[in-house]
Formats: C-alpha cells, structure tokens, sequence
C-alpha cells in the first residue's frame, strides 16, 4: 500500500496538504525530518501514515511550544 492509500483509506483525503508528501517521502527513505508547520497544517498525518506503513513501533517525540 503506498502513501495516497493510506491516506484516502485511513484519513478519507485524496490529496496532501502542501510539504506532507515530501515529509512523509523523507521519513520512509529513513532520513531525519524537522517538520515545522502552523496549527491545522496537517503535522500528524506526517507521522501517522509512515507509522501505518512501517513495521514495529514509531515514538513520536512532539514538544508544544507556548508563550
């Protein structure tokens, strides 16, 4: 299954939001990714569909910056 599988399986979306993709893209080619998007940016999907598409455990480390 690859990632507008998941995407449209789990999330019911048929498109990405812009910079998901290549997120995503980086994360399963196993590269090291600092994602910095606004709120409502889609960040989870980032991490959910490699987590969906790869064996084992995914840790998700997500510090809340406040002001």
């Amino acid at each position: 299954m690859d990632k507008e599988q998941v995407l449209k399986e789990y999330f019911g979306h048929s498109l990405f939001r812009g910079g998901q993709a290549e997120i995503i893209d980086c994360i399963l080619e196993g590269g090291d990714v600092l994602g910095v998007m606004p709120t409502g940016a889609g960040k989870s999907i980032c991490y959910q569909i490699p987590a969906i598409m790869s064996r084992g455990i995914t840790l998700v480390i997500s510090p809340l910056i406040c002001s």
